[in-house]
């Protein structure tokens, strides 16, 4: 997930209403109007990129994710505000003492916009697909680690069982990403269901998904379904949404000041001023999961040198980051995870910016200063290939600023653009020092799909103690024992500088006037089954 505003996944490449944009907030978007909430509506709604896959399964980042979330409701809901797991297919669950195994007691009457019945039966073959697709869903992987079979109990009954303790899946249900399709669209390829058509269980229909250009949804009027979060239950009252790719962050911002669109995704720190004189609504929530952050690749010489990490860690300057490139809606990085994470603990002290310090580890390791200031050794410079992409209009930015602050340590850093899809092929190649991005998940096992080395490890990271942190708190069933097991892991992962975490991804959306009811989940990412139009 490039640096951007990711749904919850593998670390790869993320309240006060007021017109006036002096504060955002997660809260559903009123406009301050006490007007009854309407039916109908086309809503048009401007992302930063093309989803590029709409399967809710494989939906890589929230631009999939926004138009992939209403095509599917899943078992579980989690209240942004307070972590706790809540009913939505599922209005009850129980869960076995050691967190291996997970029984969902199913709402009856509920079905897929086909018309067949949202039953145990389809829980299981859901759960089967996202397993079998392995490396295909980032996020699924790490959900499904160890994933061992889901027994139909009775028509609405399903048992999940693992092959050891598993305590994170229960927050994994509320994901899109396991999400319920209809069994007839699980019998296609997955490459076929990235393209579409697709049926799901959520209050929208797929209409058609273009690439580069869009992604239509309209209401499906016999849904009978919802969270039990959401303000009203039965069919949505938005009758269409159109998801229309905008690339250019300035044009997106014009587009709605036009009134050529309702609302944007992705809204670039640069343009939140210009934003405040259209009378909009702006909606922003930090990201949970894993800070945007220099992803390590050890397999490689430099990098792998921890020397090398150590004073990278420490020669970023994040407070300088924040107030030059980004916004007062961003915040610099404190640890491995975000401080909305639960079981963050802040570890800035291993962060401070000591670019004296960072030249006196490299000093010790034998990194000598070259007559352009970059440091070399044995004859070899000391020059980091970056990959990022550019999803995030201020990643090149704030790399160019980092590759600023690094050099006064003697540390280059070459940078290299790339598109979404040759992002994600070179990560998988290993062809490359750091990987610019970040990854968004509201629980702290997101340290394991980003760093266990029983997993994708596109870090080729081994390191047992590490390991033993992210399998134990995986298995941990006591919320207690997890967070220390969680605050320990954070704190292994910087001082092992895997990670060189910079800032937390805030996820900023602005809407027109006449848009009501959008709300923000546990994962920041926009919510439409409320919203409407006056």
């Amino acid at each position: 997930m490039p640096g951007s505003r990711h749904p919850a996944g593998l670390l790869t490449s993320a309240v006060v209403l007021s017109l006036a944009l002096a504060a955002c907030s997660s809260a559903p978007s009123d406009g301050g109007d006490s007007a009854e909430p309407r039916a109908g509506g086309h809503l048009t709604f401007a992302l930063g990129s093309d989803p590029t896959c709409v399967d809710p399964h494989q939906a890589a980042t929230n631009d999939a994710v926004y138009a992939a979330r209403g095509l599917v409701d899943s078992l579980t809901d989690q209240d942004p505000a307070t972590g706790r797991i809540v009913p939505w297919i599922a209005d009850s669950w129980d869960v076995s003492p050691d967190a291996s195994a997970f029984t969902f007691h199913l709402r009856d009457g509920l079905t897929f916009g086909d018309g067949t019945p949202v039953d145990a039966q389809s829980v299981k073959e859901n759960l089967d697909a996202v397993f079998r697709l392995g490396a295909k869903s980032i996020p699924g992987s790490g959900y499904l680690s160890g994933y061992r079979s889901t027994e139909v109990v009775d028509t609405r009954t399903a048992k999940v069982t693992f092959d050891q303790p598993n305590a994170q899946f229960l927050q994994a249900t509320s994901t899109s990403t396991l999400g319920l399709l209809a069994p007839s669209t699980l019998k296609r390829s997955p490459e076929s269901l990235c393209a579409g058509p697709l049926t799901g269980s959520g209050p929208f229909n797929l209409d058609g998904y273009t690439p580069g250009k869009s992604v239509e949804l309209s209401r499906r009027a016999d849904y009978a379904g919802g969270s039990s979060l959401w303000r009203h239950a039965g069919p949505a009252y938005l009758e269409r949404i159109s998801f229309t790719v905008v690339p250019e962050s300035g044009v997106r911002t014009g587009s709605l000041g036009s009134g050529q669109i309702h609302a944007i995704a992705g809204v670039a720190p640069q343009d939140e001023a210009a934003l405040k004189g259209l009378g909009v609504t702006l909606l922003a929530r930090s990201n949970p999961g894993v800070p945007v952050a220099l992803s390590i690749n050890t397999s490689r010489p430099q990098p792998g040198d921890i020397a090398v990490r150590r004073a990278l860690e420490i020669a970023v300057d994040r407070k300088e980051v924040v107030d030059t490139v980004l916004s007062g809606n961003y915040r610099p990085a404190t640890s491995s995870l975000s401080s909305t994470t639960t079981a963050y603990q802040d570890n800035s002290g291993l962060l401070a910016h000591d670019p004296v310090a960072a030249g006196r580890l490299l000093d010790a390791a034998g990194w000598t200063p070259g007559p352009d200031g970059i440091r070399a050794k044995n004859g070899v410079k000391l020059d980091l290939k970056v990959i990022l992409a550019t999803n995030f209009g201020p990643n090149k930015s704030v790399l160019e600023l980092v590759q600023q602050q690094v050099k006064q340590a003697g540390i280059g850093i070459t940078l290299r653009v790339l598109t979404i899809p040759d992002y994600q092929l070179a990560q998988k190649s290993g062809d490359y020092d750091l990987a610019w991005g970040n990854g968004t998940r509201a629980d702290p096992d997101i340290l394991r799909s980003a760093f266990s080395d029983k997993l994708l490890n596109l870090s080729h990271i081994q390191d047992p103690e590490l390991q033993n942190l992210l399998d134990a708190q995986a298995a941990a069933a006591d919320p207690a024992k997890r967070a220390d097991l969680v605050a320990k892991a954070q704190r292994r992962v910087l001082e092992q500088a895997y990670q060189i975490p910079v800032f937390e991804m805030t996820s900023v959306y602005a809407l027109s006037t006449g848009v009501h009811g959008v709300s923000l989940g546990s994962s920041s990412q926009v919510q439409f089954h409320d919203a409407w139009l006056s």
